[in-house]
């Protein structure tokens, strides 16, 4: 793995543990796709960093597990805009 992934991994990793943050807030954030952030912390990261890469997991799991939710909201907030 280039020396500059390896940074990346681990700064990305690192902001979703501090701030608990999706993938796409992420992404936007890093100013790379999600694919990247998504192929980083679960198919880069565990190479790197095990410990990590299971804390991380644990915030994404849960972050997905609530992004019904998350949609719901948005689509309210879109309408209640357009009135």
């Amino acid at each position: 793995m280039q020396e500059y992934i390896r940074k990346r991994v681990l700064e990305v990793s690192q902001y979703i543990l501090d701030t608990s943050a999706t993938v796409r807030q992420t992404a936007t954030v890093f100013g790379v796709s999600k694919s990247t952030i998504h192929k980083d912390v679960t198919e880069r990261l565990p190479s790197v960093n095990a410990e990590l890469a299971e804390e991380v997991k644990s915030i994404l799991d849960h972050n997905k597990s609530e992004r019904h939710i998350r949609g719901g909201e948005a689509t309210r907030r879109k309408y209640q805009e357009a009135l």
